[in-house]
């Protein structure tokens, strides 16, 4: 179990956003491609970082939490962390920006009666 803590830790980032995609609107899931292109910039980037730091020992991963599947030096994990984290945030910024819409527009409504 302690080999999957990692990935369930991003499952849970994942299922505790998701009702900002279901809830508020977010959208996100429902506009993949365009997630998928906002993440890959951040994933190249990071990815490369990642792999410089490990590469130069920077840093290292317990081998007790992780799966030991890597990419190369990287562990899996780390990617999916990365498009864990990217994901939470896109969907953070899409819901935040749903909500001022919605507010403001409830506000101009009130404005004109």
């Amino acid at each position: 179990m302690n080999h999957y803590q990692y990935l369930l830790l991003m499952a849970g980032c994942l299922v505790i956003t998701l009702p900002l995609e279901l809830l508020l609107g977010a959208r996100v899931y429902a506009r993949w491609r365009l997630m998928l292109l906002a993440l890959l910039p951040m994933l190249v980037v990071f990815s490369v970082w990642d792999v410089v730091g490990i590469v130069r020992d920077h840093w290292t991963y317990n081998p007790a939490f992780v799966t030991g599947v890597h990419l190369g030096v990287m562990p899996v994990e780390e990617l999916v962390f990365f498009v864990t984290i990217g994901i939470c945030g896109l969907l953070t910024y899409e819901a935040v920006g749903t909500v001022l819409r919605r507010l403001r527009g409830a506000g101009s409504k009130d404005a004109d009666a």
